[in-house]
């Protein structure tokens, strides 16, 4: 075997040399490139910062990650699964010994900003503090002043099960070097006023992008998609960028507008899993106007096309015939027997819908995806809007159905309402349950 050589040593040498260098002004450059953050006494809360960071904790949707079914308000627990592990979200009520009543201003603002915890340990981006980071320090102030007006609850952490390395909570110090942009939040000069606040909404305290923007191998948001959809919890969030086939870029200004505040747009169908919460939770409370700013903001998100054959059509159904098929339907498929024995009561058989418009499936991204993945959670979980309206409820079908029933009936939604050959399989189904389980 032939030996290197000193001239090859020498030429590996004054390359690693230049990798080492390369790597060690990146990671100053990172540090430098970042705000300060100030220190500064705890603010006195008074009520009006309360209600102020009340409604900014709804904004941020604090609830979602926060609140478990049936346990008390912010004492955590929700599980986040992951391939390599699960973890569990913590107590952010004011309890001193399971929450974060000990924690002073500067505590919570590090934790927002900088992804670490008042003892110094690194938090994991499950938490959304790549958006937080973005937060005025005024506003975080605030939402720190409405959790500690809240009864505190005793609440100890569940142990979180994440694999080697995963569970080397120091590790993050690395990942955040490489992915936490940890700048506050400038107004772009080349948008209004209106605009800009509708990025803040939606970027730094929104964090739309932690569901509906595609993760890169480390699981941090690649930002170059932003707005592509992504999978979060066994359901597709949608693409909302401005393309006008797989995106919002077609939508009416009203269209988007009534999504976001009521969780359904004429002629687009209606919000189910977790932006059905997200609606309930955290949107149907913003003011007008701050809804306004972020269909403003929307329109300006740059155009993220999606699969091909996956864009929302609209299919050649006969719109009068509501009670029956119409005469040029034929099919006589399980979907069918079982749309028309369970479905048409609420849906009709030109899906416009018969108590609420919040039945109407026509538009509806769920019945133009081929594969059907928010379809089948749908039909499995059902959906509740009746926080915004008191008709907007579906009951699950998860008990009442096998995988083969839900995979036809889903197949049939999409061929009927979307004019695409569905391809949703029992193993699918099957799949989709443990998900919900």
């Amino acid at each position: 075997m032939r030996s290197i050589g000193h001239r090859g040593l020498k030429i590996i040498a004054v390359g690693a040399s230049v990798l080492i260098s390369i790597a060690a002004i990146s990671i100053i450059w990172l540090l430098l490139d970042r705000d300060p953050e100030i220190a500064a006494a705890d603010v006195t809360a008074s009520p009006e910062l309360i209600a102020h960071g009340e409604y900014l904790a709804r904004a941020a949707d604090c609830a979602a990650c926060h609140n478990t079914p049936g346990g008390q308000p912010f004492a955590g627990g929700l599980a986040f699964k992951l391939p390599f592990g699960t973890i569990y979200s913590t107590n952010i009520t004011p309890d001193r010994e399971t929450g974060i009543g000990d924690w002073s201003d500067d505590d919570f603002v590090r934790a927002l900003h900088r992804g670490i915890a008042k003892n110094g340990s690194y938090l994991y981006p499950a938490f959304p503090y790549t958006s937080f980071t973005a937060m005025t320090r005024e506003d975080a102030v605030a939402i720190k002043a409405y959790l500690f007006s809240l009864p505190p609850v005793h609440a100890p952490p569940r142990p979180n099960t994440l694999s080697f390395p995963f569970n080397q909570r120091w590790t993050m110090a690395f990942w955040n070097l490489a992915f936490l942009d940890a700048r506050r939040f400038r107004n772009d000069p080349q948008l209004t006023a209106e605009q800009n606040r509708g990025v803040y909404l939606a970027t730094a305290l929104g964090h739309c992008g932690e569901c509906h923007t595609p993760r890169n191998i480390a699981f941090a948001m690649n930002l170059r998609r932003q707005f592509a959809g992504a999978m979060i919890d066994g359901w597709h969030a949608y693409d909302v960028s401005s393309d006008p086939h797989f995106g919002i870029g077609a939508w009416s200004d009203r269209q988007i507008f009534d999504y976001l505040k009521t969780g359904h747009a004429e002629g687009r169908g209606s919000a189910a899993g977790p932006m059905g919460e997200a609606i309930a939770d955290s949107l149907e409370y913003l003011t007008p106007s701050d809804t306004e700013a972020l269909v403003s903001y929307l329109r300006t998100v740059k155009p993220q096309p999606g699969a091909p054959g996956n864009g929302v059509a609209f299919s050649p159904i006969n719109k009068a015939y509501a009670e029956e098929p119409g005469p040029e339907d034929h099919d006589d498929s399980l979907g069918k027997r079982l749309f028309e024995a369970n479905c048409i009561g609420c849906h009709l058989w030109n899906g416009e819908g018969r108590q609420t418009s919040y039945a109407a499936l026509e538009g509806s991204q769920a019945v133009n995806d081929s594969q059907g993945t928010n379809l089948v959670q749908a039909l499995l979980a059902g959906a509740d809007l009746r926080t915004v309206d008191p008709a907007a409820f579906m009951p699950p079908f998860e008990r009442g159905f096998t995988d083969t029933e839900i995979a036809a009936m889903a197949n049939y939604l999409i061929h009927r309402f979307g004019g695409k050959t569905g391809q949703v399989t029992p193993d699918q189904v099957r799949r989709s349950r443990q998900d919900q389980n």
